[in-house]
């Protein structure tokens, strides 16, 4: 029912399975709500964004004004100074010399998170390569997590904040695919992580070709030391080997001949993994998830990386995760779905911290800054995401070059444009070998066979670049943060640009979208959404250390040629 005051369109709100569900947010971070406002008369009503906590006790009062002049559109910032349940809403009075009539909009939730919910720099590698060798046979020796914990150093020095592993379960012997994907294996191929169980357990137990969960153990403490958190892959699926085959047959879906299903995705098929039913004993699977999640979370894992969650019920994972983070609020879930929008924002809706994006395929300007938007500002109260260069899965076609240019710049797009990103192993290497023409999958792909790099032979690395792109994100707090990414128009549709601002802190971005040309343009800012006043200002660049002069129409010329540092512009302005 409205009130005196008519108080609508309030932003954000999630409305999502019959109720309002939180708005996503850390501590601190700056949250724009806005509403429609409309007193009767003619005054104006005076309106203020309401915080409480979770025992209804108010916390702060902001006022809100009007966007612009007749819209009857009110906004104001919003922070929570520390982590749980909130609570925000809008008061609007109408004061005459006769009397005051006040208006309360219903209270919507907020849930601050910590601050690894929205930022972090992410690294993938598989224990299993990392520290192996090849046999005089041919064959491969398969590393552990002994051998993986060498690499750990070499990760935190390029300033990655989390460690993601693939699952380190047993692996089925049923059906295991050989290299490359083929249906059968031999004798010393290592089958594919996610083809979890066998003889020697399922998810709560540990691949012995790694190591004990001792070792397991040591490998977090070490990781934990340098000051990387360790994401487990948590992959709701089984080899069919797996324990709960027999011990849970109820949880499997069966053909008429009364013969497990094994996945599909057509035209893939994957005749070494079960997919899970949680149709017959749903409460079942929670129980067991839960309980896995826990054994996981004793033994230092803080983050999980969900692997296909769209293919389970969006129920499952909101009934999972809020109690999971009922006990264990530190605790942070990323989705790794790949699909249709309304999922992927359903997924977020439900409880997910993060996702994985389509970052991976938008190149063109016209599709970076589409898809800019709609994160940093259209999704960004449900939906946070995580810009990926390249997973094991997928070797998008513009990398299959091989050029280092566009390794370069694809790195800083995803670096700068959100607070979250992440890169696989052999990225810095630039590795683009291809299965097949027209395909977007790696040659030898590490999923199915242990690769051998050699990682201090190389002849050439992205690895000081990416070193310098996460020590840029660390020492500015703009680039930490999603809701203050802003465009601006460049005449050369091979050059974007744009800004984000946090306080003193105001960061420019110009990328070359091409990799194999020199591009000039001349880039506008919009001064009044930089916040500067009068016509220039100064930069210092932090790729290169030089400093710029610039003014709102600055021409800018970016050559990778030759040196794939000059494909982008990250310059800090100096604020008066």
């Amino acid at each position: 029912m409205i009130g005196r005051v008519a108080i609508t369109d309030l932003s954000p709100t999630i409305y999502f399975g019959g109720e309002f569900v939180p708005v996503k947010a850390i501590v601190n971070e700056e949250i724009l709500v806005s509403a429609t406002v409309a007193g009767e008369g003619h005054d104006y009503p005076q309106v203020q964004v309401v915080t409480r906590d979770s025992k209804g006790k108010e916390l702060s009062r902001v006022a809100a004004i009007e966007r612009s002049p007749g819209t009857d559109r009110y906004e104001a910032l919003i922070a929570l100074p520390k982590l749980g349940n909130f609570t925000f809403e809008i008061e609007a009075a109408i004061v005459t010399q006769y009397r005051t009539v006040t208006t309360n909009s219903p209270q919507f939730p907020v849930y601050v998170e910590r601050e690894r919910a929205l930022v972090g720099a992410w690294y993938e590698f598989f224990p299993r390569s990392e520290g192996a060798s090849i046999n005089k046979d041919g064959t491969f020796a398969s590393g552990n997590f002994g051998t993986a914990s060498k690499r750990l150093k070499a990760v935190k020095d390029m300033g990655f904040d989390v460690l993601y592993i693939p699952p380190i379960h047993p692996i089925g012997i049923s059906h295991r695919k050989g290299p490359n994907n083929t249906l059968t294996a031999g004798p010393n191929d290592p089958g594919v992580p996610w083809g979890i169980g066998n003889s020697d357990g399922g998810h709560d137990a540990i691949n012995p070709a790694l190591g004990t969960m001792k070792d397991f153990e040591s490998f977090v403490k070490e990781a934990n030391e340098l000051g990387l958190e360790i994401a487990l892959d948590l992959a709701l699926q089984t080899s069919p080997d797996h324990p709960w085959v027999k011990e849970h047959p109820k949880w499997f879906n069966y053909r008429a001949d009364g013969t497990i299903a094994y996945a599909e995705n057509p035209p893939k098929k994957y005749q070494d993994i079960y997919p899970i039913n949680f149709d017959d004993d749903f409460d079942g699977l929670v129980a067991e998830v839960y309980r896995i999640c826990e054994l996981w979370i004793s033994k230092g894992v803080t983050i999980f990386r969900v692997d296909n969650p769209h293919t389970k019920p969006v129920l499952f994972w909101q009934t999972l995760i809020s109690k999971v983070n009922a006990k264990y609020p530190e605790i942070i879930f990323l989705a790794e779905a790949f699909t249709k929008p309304a999922m992927m924002h359903a997924l977020g809706k439900a409880g997910f911290q993060q996702s994985y994006t389509y970052f991976t395929w938008r190149t063109t300007k016209h599709e970076l800054t589409e898809y800019g938007n709609e994160v940093s500002h259209q999704t960004s109260a449900f939906f946070r995401p995580n810009f990926w260069v390249n997973t094991p899965d997928i070797l998008p076609f513009h990398l299959q070059s091989g050029n280092p240019a566009m390794f370069a710049l694809r790195a800083v797009l995803a670096s700068t444009l959100t607070p979250s990103w992440g890169m696989y192993a052999g990225y810095e290497l630039f590795e683009h070998r291809v299965l097949s023409e027209g395909r977007e999958e790696y040659l030898d792909s590490e999923k199915y066979q242990i690769k051998v790099r050699d990682w201090d032979g190389a002849k050439q690395s992205l690895a000081p670049l990416v070193t310098k792109l996460n020590k840029i994100r660390n020492a500015n707090r703009a680039l930490q943060r999603l809701r203050n990414l802003h465009f601006h128009h460049t005449d050369n549709e091979a050059i974007i640009a744009y800004s984000k601002r946090d306080g003193e802190n105001l960061v420019l971005v110009i990328v070359n979208l091409d990799p194999s040309n020199a591009q000039a343009t001349v880039v506008h800012w919009n001064m009044d959404l930089l916040g500067l006043t009068g016509d220039s200002f100064v930069v210092d660049d932090q790729i290169t250390g030089n400093s710029f002069s610039w003014n709102r129409d600055s021409f800018v010329s970016l050559d990778p040629r030759g040196d794939y540092n000059n494909v982008a512009h990250i310059a800090v302005v100096r604020i008066p």
